[in-house]
């Protein structure tokens, strides 16, 4: 099986060589990620300039563009095969409900699923890579299921992972996304030259987070994996917007 892999982290990320480690295990790995952290790229392509591709001392590929850019140059053009399998992460970090909208690492992993390539992407639950090695385990244990049982049909999948000791994780649960309350204020200051700038606020806390969801899942120390679809046609509401076309 040929794999490739990304992140939104950057190529130095300790998540990304678990990731790795545990892929190439399975077949030919080969890592293309961004040459620094893109968290919050979402599906952004670089479309202003050229990219670049340069080889660190691991053996990883990195560019100086988005998660997003990667996998669609990695696929189209540079690397001259068509993965089996596209995986990004292991994120630092929970991407859950809303989180999926911005996340280059969801994004990563889509990319290849819109090129027709089935996708994985794996968060860990919280920042700073705890328990690094136990969410490599649950790694190996969703790819040796899809090496078992290939779907017979792309699909993309959003895994995220509890921060917690292996003999503390609790079983792999299939879920949907939760969802947050809207994001916090804006951070307000000033630079050196007085002038006025603005930091994103944190985001929301969780105002979804009933069974079923990945925000419960995870809090309950489980494994979420949450099926994802790119159709972001509101089907509910095409009756509605049929009638508020028709009334004008």
């Amino acid at each position: 099986m040929k794999i490739l892999i990304s992140n939104d982290d950057g190529y130095l990320s300790p998540g990304i060589a678990m990731l790795a480690e545990v892929a190439s295990r399975f077949g030919q790995a080969v890592v293309v990620a961004p040459d620094q952290d893109r968290s919050g790229s979402s599906n952004s392509l670089t479309l202003d300039r050229p990219l670049t591709a340069r080889t660190a001392p691991s053996g990883f590929l990195f560019m100086n563009g988005t998660p997003t850019d990667c996998v669609h140059i990695a696929i189209t053009g540079m690397l001259g095969w068509r993965p089996d399998l596209v995986l990004s992460g292991l994120n630092d970090g929970a991407n859950m409900g809303d989180d999926t909208i911005y996340s280059g690492t969801v994004a990563a992993a889509m990319e290849g699923f819109q090129l027709g390539v089935p996708a994985i992407a794996f968060s860990i639950a919280q920042k700073g890579f705890a328990h690094l090695d136990a969410a490599g385990e649950v790694v190996e244990r969703i790819l040796r299921r899809w090496v078992a049982a290939p779907p017979d049909a792309p699909m993309l999948l959003n895994v995220n992972i509890p921060s917690l000791p292996a003999e503390r994780m609790g079983p792999i649960r299939t879920t949907r996304l939760g969802k947050r309350h809207f994001a916090e204020p804006a951070i307000a200051g000033r630079n050196p030259r007085d002038e006025p700038i603005w930091w994103i606020g944190p985001p929301g806390s969780a105002r979804d987070a009933g069974p079923g969801t990945d925000f419960h899942a995870v809090e309950s120390g489980d494994v979420s994996v949450t099926p994802l679809e790119v159709d972001l046609t509101g089907y509910s509401r095409l009756d509605r917007v049929s009638g508020w076309l028709a009334s004008a």
